[in-house]
């Protein structure tokens, strides 16, 4: 028999979580989606705390004005009056602190989030975003070539393992014969030829297995690099979409800051 040959190793499947195995690539392109999405998500986000913003506010100014009216009212007089009527005036101050905050979060930062994703994510007709698909047709082109070849290694792959099975099964039958004194000559001399058969089956598979191989080698440099021209792509347009958050996390952090903007 050509060489040695494992048959729990040939059976056992190959898998890789590997960014350059085939299709592997999707998670990359899934990046744009998830960025627009996110987008989304911030904007919701916004706009649920300006809503938060501009409910207490209201609140605020309500309970000012319904108290402010009682205290007028009411019989306290002099400076306990005054006293007490300040604190009307602070809640009404408090209140426009929060309706600016409301209004910066809305007309500033959702809209800058609103206006960013309009100009990164441009929807299709069909479906989808042109960037996605772009990144798609990408990766699909520059691993296209290497897949077939791959392909190809796995056919000859499975051949070669079987080459190797029947080889393996037709020996044992041979030597099982020797020992069976009821077979005549001819039936020995066919299980004879079977192995000879098998093992230039063998030998034939073997050599296409390693000749796909080789051509698989010599291509895969080529794949890499188209590969990492489109993941270069992407994460640049990554990286944009991560620094335009960061600085819009920044501003909502510092329009929420109560402290700076009284």
């Amino acid at each position: 028999m050509s060489g040695s040959y494992d048959e729990s190793a040939a059976t056992a499947e190959e898998t890789t979580d590997s960014f350059w195995e085939v299709g592997n690539y999707k998670r990359t392109v899934k990046r744009i989606d998830d960025g627009h999405r996110l987008c989304n998500d911030l904007m919701n986000c916004v706009h649920e705390r300006a809503k938060i913003e501009k409910s207490y506010a209201q609140q605020l100014t309500d309970w000012s004005k319904r108290w402010r009216q009682l205290i007028e009212k009411g019989p306290q007089y002099g400076s306990l009056e005054k006293a007490w009527g300040a604190i009307m005036t602070e809640a009404d101050k408090v209140s426009e602190l929060h309706q600016e905050v409301k209004n910066s979060l809305l007309n500033d930062d959702f809209e800058k989030v609103k206006n960013w994703q309009k100009d990164a994510y441009h929807k299709q007709i069909m479906g989808g975003f042109k960037e996605a698909k772009e990144a798609e047709d990408g990766f699909r082109k520059a691993q296209k070539p290497w897949a077939k070849k791959l392909k190809e290694l796995e056919t000859a792959k499975k051949a070669y393992h079987l080459a190797c099975k029947e080889e393996k099964l037709a020996m044992t039958r041979e030597a099982n014969s020797k020992a069976d004194q009821s077979n005549t000559p001819e039936q020995q001399k066919k299980l004879q030829d079977k192995v000879e058969k098998c093992k230039q089956d063998v030998q034939k598979t073997q050599e296409k297995y390693e000749k796909v191989l080789d051509e698989l080698n010599k291509c895969t440099p080529q794949y890499i690099e188209s590969m990492e021209q489109v993941f270069e792509q992407c994460q640049q347009f990554e990286e944009k979409r991560l620094n335009f958050l960061k600085e819009v996390l920044l501003d909502i952090k510092r329009h929420l800051n109560l402290a700076e903007n009284s």
